[in-house]
């Protein structure tokens, strides 16, 4: 992408107009615009903010900016009691003051998460119609930390897209910081609806890379938490070995504070069982400011080398700045860590997947869904022929459920890796992998191709260790780009204490223009 002077130079003006852009009533100042939880819950306790007018203003951006103006296409639908919410939160901040570490934060959770008496498709319109009965877990726990959930982000169908975001429903949605490039996904709907200011943070699911993709491309923070450390109950499964929630926020700060609202033990997802026996572990808050001296984080070239273009100039260069960045805070860096590489085992591809989750899912839903296993939803054609052939293919395996041969395989298999990658970080005494979110810049819109995307979030999936990926700046100035740091098992804490150190001496991270300020609605009663 070429960006021309006269171009570039309208661009960083308005990104600047950005960043001082603020709306008074009677002397009073209220920035809703790249707001943080910590800002909000200050605006409640000053008399400068009410919930109600915080939800308002949310909405009037999506009014003005979803399907209005550029058209980005992020939200798939708006909580229709988000109003009343906002009234019944500020009645209980006048009695009791704040109810809970998220109180009033609107999320923007993706389409695939159940709420209660509100549709959930999935991002397909095989699922038109599907209202649950329940909310997921991971809302339950939201709520009951005070927030609110505003709207639900668009996605494909049945998160079967890592590299754009686009359905029947709703059609494509759009990256605000270029809107000829993909947003990556598949929760890409939330994550351009965080970084385009239409909620406070988000709460997508990441699969094989679907909440670290969109993060580097939208200039946000996204994360893939320890498999375990949070429950999957209520989320329309993509594939169960894989599957976790993960937040996206604009800030370290603000994801932290989510992921200490979601982590805990929940008897409805056996995975958690793990995190029940480990009793307490550091809240993500806790250790945030605690420094990095004496931290070491190993360079995973293998990440981002093995593809067939290799890596992008310019993202080759803003990595290189920020090793740089991360040395000078004090942290050690290791030159090319190299992980033993672990072969597939035969017949571990069979183990669940979607054609066995989605199937056993769908069959517990009843009569609540128009369809109720993956070849109904094959013969209905109601879904985005981008997904044809991934549908087509699962139906066509022999998938296999838990104590099969396949998923002892596929076991093994994680078991292995998990083994290795562990082993690589103890011989050389390292805190953490860095490597490129994506080795290449966002694909353009009309002509995606898997071969050169440059994704390189497999390793975190496959060992169920934490990652994340955190704004590195900006390629031709104006895509975003971000850097992704891997964990040990359970060191979730330390991860974003990484994060959160870098991100601050950086502030990599800008809002799109193309979704400027509006006029707040902060102080309606």
């Amino acid at each position: 992408m070429c960006v021309s002077p006269v171009r570039l130079v309208v661009v960083l003006l308005l990104g600047l107009s950005v960043t001082v852009s603020a709306r008074t009533d009677g002397g009073r100042t209220f920035i809703v615009e790249e707001t943080t939880i910590a800002q909000v819950h200050a605006g409640f306790l000053t008399g400068n903010l009410t919930c109600l007018g915080l939800v308002t203003s949310y909405l009037n951006r999506i009014e003005r900016f979803d399907q209005d103006g550029p058209v980005l296409n992020a939200i798939a639908s708006t909580n229709p009691q988000a109003i009343a919410e906002a009234h019944r939160l500020d009645r209980d901040f006048a009695e009791r003051g704040l109810t809970g570490p998220l109180h009033c934060v609107p999320v923007i959770v993706k389409d695939n998460i159940e709420t209660a008496g509100w549709e959930t498709t999935a991002g397909s319109l095989a699922l038109k119609g599907f209202v649950p009965e329940r909310d997921a877990a991971a809302i339950t726990r939201l709520k009951q930390a005070g927030a609110i959930i505003l709207a639900k982000g668009n996605m494909p169908d049945f998160a079967l897209n890592v590299l754009t975001t686009v359905n029947l429903i709703r059609g494509a949605t759009q990256n605000p910081y270029a809107l000829d490039r993909v947003p990556a996904g598949s929760s890409g709907g939330t994550a351009v609806a965080v970084a385009a200011n239409f909620g406070l943070v988000g709460l997508g699911t990441d699969t094989g890379g679907s909440v670290r993709g969109p993060a580097a491309h939208l200039s946000l923070v996204g994360m893939r938490p320890t498999m375990g450390l949070s429950s999957r109950a209520g989320i329309v499964p993509l594939d169960a070995n894989s599957d976790v929630v993960g937040p996206l926020a604009r800030t370290v700060e603000d994801m932290a504070i989510v992921l200490d609202v979601l982590t805990g033990w929940d008897p409805n997802d056996a995975s958690t069982e793990a995190v029940h026996r480990l009793g307490s572990l550091p809240t993500s808050q806790s250790t945030l400011a605690e420094g990095l001296n004496g931290m070491r984080i190993g360079i995973l070239s293998q990440a981002y080398l093995g593809g067939p273009l290799k890596i992008d100039p310019q993202v080759a260069r803003l990595f290189a700045r920020a090793l740089t960045d991360l040395s000078s805070l004090g942290v050690e860096i290791v030159d090319t860590v190299a992980l033993t590489a672990i072969q597939p085992l035969p017949g571990m591809e069979h183990c669940q997947g979607l054609k066995y989750d989605l199937n056993a899912y769908l069959k517990q839903q009843g009569n609540r869904v128009p369809v109720h296993s993956l070849q109904e939803i094959i013969a209905s054609g109601r879904y985005h022929p981008s997904v044809e052939q991934d549908l087509l293919a699962m139906q066509a395996s022999p998938q296999q459920g838990p104590g099969s041969k396949a998923c002892e395989a596929s076991a093994a298999y994680r078991a292995s890796v998990a083994a290795a990658m562990t082993a690589a970080m103890d011989r050389l005494n390292l805190d953490a992998l860095v490597y490129p979110t994506w080795s290449q810049q966002p694909q353009h819109t009309n002509h995606i191709d898997p071969l050169g995307a440059g994704q390189t979030l497999r390793f975190a999936t496959a060992a169920g260790f934490p990652a994340l990926s955190v704004p590195m700046g900006f390629t031709t100035e104006v895509l975003p780009s971000g850097l992704s740091l891997l964990g040990r098992k359970w060191a979730d804490a330390h991860l974003l204490r990484l994060a959160y150190a870098y991100e601050q001496a950086t502030r990599h991270r800008r809002p799109p223009v193309i979704a400027p300020p509006i006029p707040c609605e902060c102080h309606i009663r």
